[in-house]
């Protein structure tokens, strides 16, 4: 499943010092996951994996964050959403956003990317985002904005 491979892939570039697509492609099927390169080209992609140079002028994938003050693009926020969120609830000024396990952090970082006034802040858990939303706006209203980025 893709959102699964996209979390290992970008778990390998964490912990590993990849110089090639070919070499994540190995990574990932000594970790039973087969994909082509193609794919693996498309989720570095989405992934917004750059190339960066390391000591020695190697240059390796790496998944850069953001600065603070860089907002993330709405039409990013509307797929990371629509791909990864299955289920939006609310409570109070609190809104939970379910997610495939090992998901939940990809949607808490485009949350956090995206810079929306009416989001105090996010946690996440493993396949569970916890949004607080400001008291005036509440979690009733952020809860349908999300959910119909997410297509829910």
């Amino acid at each position: 499943m893709k959102t699964q491979r996209q979390h290992k892939i970008a778990k390998i570039l964490e912990e590993h010092q990849i110089t090639s697509q070919s070499r994540l492609v190995d990574l990932l099927k000594d970790d039973g996951i087969v994909a082509t390169q193609a794919t693996v080209s498309r989720d570095l992609d989405e992934l917004g994996a750059v190339k960066v140079r390391i000591a020695g002028g190697e240059t390796v994938y790496a998944i850069p964050e953001l600065p603070q003050d860089r907002v993330a693009p709405q039409d990013h926020l509307r797929r990371v959403l629509g791909d990864w969120v299955v289920e939006v609830r609310h409570s109070a000024n609190l809104v939970v956003l379910r997610t495939p396990p090992g998901s939940a952090h990809v949607v808490a970082s485009a949350l956090d990317r995206a810079g929306l006034a009416d989001v105090i802040g996010t946690v996440a858990g493993d396949d569970t985002v916890l949004i607080v939303a400001s008291e005036k706006v509440g979690g009733q209203k952020v809860a349908k904005r999300l959910g119909a980025l997410a297509g829910l």
